[in-house]
């Protein structure tokens, strides 16, 4: 799978203004802005089934907790789910994490994280993509013309971020979930921390690393090592391949965990912080036909260039761009390659935001 590519920096063309209107991405605090959610659920949902082996009392436990985070979208599924998990067809998960429940927000707040992974039974593979939080997309129902696609949860929650990834990127979603930073210290410290070997030599916040220097990070350290954005020569990009870092870290050692302690302490770290519309059920059926899939782990980025619009910085996907990470998603999912873009994806300057449709392409 292709790697991360470097971002752009000198790429500034000019687009017609959108609407007069205020947009809903508003520039905010520093601090505040670079949050993170690298969705350190999704160990849990791939090894949960180990933790089932005390005995009822732990699978009782599992599934009151998760009752808790269940969060249903309202949204029809693009295909039929159950019968995808039956089967042990690929599976998509929408990755979210947005920043609010510490540094005192606890507002709706925008998904600076989003992961599209896909899930492999039969070849034993994870693939994770990356979607820069300032790119340009349509929202559906907005008002606006375009948005950031972080805007697109604030705008009109979980269900409408999917839509938008859909449309985006041409696949289905199956599931999503959604952490909040709130509580990422405590689910790093849960599984006991996390041993990584650092992309880039700085300093932010607690943590303190050496590029090349294997170091283990605590919860605080691990969230400020994938906060960190503007001291990267890649931005965003650069950021997008911390998280990514982590998860495959987390995944490992999530599935190493033996402790029962341990498993109650991330059970305990996801009260209020996290929800998805999987039911618990369907966590046990994904770990049962799912849990393999964590042996390669592939990683990639929706790759945009740099666009100043209206005084504001999006990232703008070249079509062709576009075009091979969707297949390679499709891919992934079993799904047969587009020759072309579909209309849902082509879309985002034609004013169309308050009546976009998705045109799927055989799910």
């Amino acid at each position: 799978m292709p790697s991360d590519k470097d971002n752009n920096n000198d790429f500034e063309p000019v687009y017609s203004r959108r609407s007069d209107k205020k947009p809903h991405y508003k520039k905010k605090n520093h601090h505040r802005r670079r949050i993170i959610g690298w969705s350190i659920f999704f160990v849990l949902l791939l090894a949960l089934g180990g933790g089932l082996v005390w005995g009822y009392g732990a699978y009782k436990n599992a599934k009151s907790t998760f009752k808790k985070t269940y969060d249903s979208t309202n949204v029809t599924k693009a295909r039929n789910v159950s019968s995808v998990i039956q089967q042990g067809k690929p599976l998509s998960i929408l990755l979210l994490g947005t920043d609010t429940g510490a540094l005192g927000r606890h507002d709706t707040g925008r998904t600076d994280t989003m992961i599209v992974a896909s899930v492999n039974a039969k070849k034993k593979t994870i693939h994770l993509t990356s979607i820069a939080r300032d790119t340009k997309v349509v929202v559906p129902g907005d008002t606006q013309p375009y948005e950031k696609i972080n805007a697109a949860y604030t705008i009109g929650g979980a269900g409408t971020a999917v839509k938008t990834v859909q449309n985006l990127l041409d696949v289905p979603i199956d599931f999503y979930a959604i952490i909040n930073m709130g509580g990422l210290e405590k689910m790093v410290n849960a599984v006991g921390g996390v041993d990584v070997t650092p992309l880039l030599t700085f300093q932010y916040g607690a943590a303190n690393v050496v590029k090349g220097k294997k170091t283990h990070l605590n919860g605080r350290q691990a969230l400020d090592y994938s906060r960190m954005r503007d001291d990267d020569p890649r931005g965003d990009y650069g950021r997008q391949a911390r998280q990514r870092q982590i998860i495959k870290k987390l995944v490992m050692k999530g599935l190493n965990i033996t402790s029962l302690l341990r498993y109650k302490s991330i059970l305990s770290s996801l009260s209020g912080n996290m929800k998805t519309d999987m039911t618990f059920d369907d966590m046990i059926a994904v770990r049962a036909k799912y849990g393999d899939a964590t042996h390669h782990i592939k990683s990639q980025t929706l790759q945009g260039e740099n666009a100043m619009i209206d005084g504001l910085s999006y990232q703008v996907v070249p079509q062709n761009e576009l075009l091979r990470v969707s297949n390679d998603i499709r891919t992934s999912l079993g799904l047969a390659k587009s020759a072309k873009l579909q209309t849902s994806q082509t879309n985002t300057d034609n004013g169309q935001g308050a009546t976009q449709s998705s045109t799927y392409n055989g799910y």
